[in-house]
């Protein structure tokens, strides 16, 4: 029998290069908020049985009417955010009283591509955690505060990573009351678990599996749904 998995979706950031004017995770696509498509894609997943949003304490009560008008049963209760994104993930964390796989995913990702899911709980067997990532396309350097280079990275083993991320509960939480414990603040989870000697694996991620930054990313985000509609 396969596991169960609660999926922790943040959701609580300002989106500071997004638009002042507009909360990132609400804008409308189809007339659909941005957060509302995320929450549809996870809930479809069989395999996912819980779904804790996290978000900012004036947004919570619009949260729980987002779960009720598009049917999210699986939504049974949210979280509130906290000043950064790790510590939204953490309040989350504290809302899970058993042992079961937790999959963290950015709630402005609304384009999770069909047995990605699948593909990170294969991947699990034998590590700690394991992570969506891609090959950068790009020659990457590092500079310094004056921008000059200190060394060119080999493109070969960079990876540009993604979520969802896939991991046991009482390793991600071990994870993170260490961080607490130590100060240390990352705005990735996987990196909490490496912290403390853990073991990722990184499978292929999918250039459909794109972020909401900035306006320009929406046109990208309808453009991807469009076409898995004409795919299906």
């Amino acid at each position: 029998m396969e596991e169960s998995i609660i999926a922790i979706v943040p959701a609580a950031g300002l989106g500071k290069r997004f638009d002042s004017s507009r909360r990132k995770t609400f804008v409308h696509v189809d007339e659909i908020p941005l957060l509302a498509l995320t929450l549809l894609r996870l809930h479809i997943e069989e395999l996912i049985t819980e779904i804790i949003p996290v978000l900012r304490d004036e947004d919570i009560e619009y949260g729980r009417e987002l779960a009720s008008e598009f049917e999210l049963n699986k939504v049974r209760k949210i979280a509130n955010g906290g000043q950064e994104r790790q510590d939204s993930v953490y309040n989350a964390l504290k809302m899970i009283d058993n042992d079961p796989l937790v999959l963290i995913h950015d709630g402005v990702r609304p384009v999770i591509p069909e047995g990605t899911i699948n593909n990170l709980v294969k991947g699990l067997e034998g590590v700690d955690g394991v992570i969506p990532g891609r090959p950068s396309k790009d020659t990457l350097k590092e500079v310094d505060i004056d921008g000059l280079v200190v060394s060119t990275l080999k493109r070969q083993k960079i990876r540009a990573i993604q979520t969802p991320q896939l991991f046991r509960y009482t390793l991600i939480r071990r994870a993170y009351d260490l961080a607490y414990e130590k100060g240390l603040h990352a705005t990735d989870d996987a990196a909490l678990i490496e912290d403390m000697g853990g073991k990722i694996r990184v499978i292929p991620g999918s250039p459909y599996n794109i972020k909401v930054t900035v306006p320009a990313d929406m046109d990208m985000v309808e453009f991807f749904l469009m076409k898995e509609r004409q795919e299906r």
